[in-house]
């Protein structure tokens, strides 16, 4: 079932981003399987807003707390908080799932 996953950033965190991004997209990959859509949060400018949005297909909300707690962006602490939710796939990538 699918879940989003919201991220915020620790307020002055962008250096802990950039050193740690390499191991997070790495992990990413790991999980890819796991994925319908991943992405950092952007300002309108394009730069960095201080967060992600992962769309996760896992089998429960304990599953979906699992998979943040794993990611390398969390265990360096880069988050002031995580939002998870339950989504209900309606469209995605133009193919109805109603």
């Amino acid at each position: 079932m699918p879940y989003i996953i919201e991220t915020f950033d620790r307020p002055g965190s962008l250096d802990i981003r950039k050193a740690n991004r390499a191991e997070h997209l790495a992990y990413l990959d790991r999980i890819k399987d796991r994925l319908l859509a991943c992405g950092a949060k952007l300002n309108d400018d394009g730069t960095d807003a201080g967060g992600g949005l992962y769309v996760v297909d896992v089998e429960s909300r304990a599953e979906a707390e699992a998979l943040i707690a794993a990611d390398p962006f969390f265990q360096v602490d880069l988050f002031e908080r995580v939002e998870i939710r339950r989504w209900r796939k309606a469209y995605l990538a133009g193919k109805s799932y109603l």
